[in-house]
């Protein structure tokens, strides 16, 4: 068995042009993993790794926005929920 380290960067996960919407993202994801999971099934063993560039930068972006709605979140926050939703991403799909 190989074990391969895949890293996804996040503009192929929302590329230019994208809007940033949830059905946009699971395609782009669904497109990704059918190669990785031909790689799961010839036997290797993958570490999947991910960026959360454009994904933090929506978050920060809403967070500017709603600045007098509601509490603005640190970056760090932000970068957090970025990335839970890219893994929740992968394991989905």
């Amino acid at each position: 068995m190989t074990r391969l380290v895949i890293a996804l960067g996040g503009n192929a996960l929302q590329r230019a042009g994208d809007e940033g919407r949830w059905d946009e993202a699971v395609r782009r994801m669904r497109a990704t993993v059918g190669p990785l999971a031909d790689l799961v099934r010839d036997g290797h063993q993958l570490v999947v790794t991910h960026g959360n560039g454009p994904q933090v930068g929506a978050l920060l972006r809403q967070n500017e926005l709603g600045e007098g709605e509601v509490p603005p979140q640190p970056l760090f926050v932000l970068g957090a929920a970025s990335e839970a939703e890219i893994g929740l991403l992968i394991q989905q799909e």
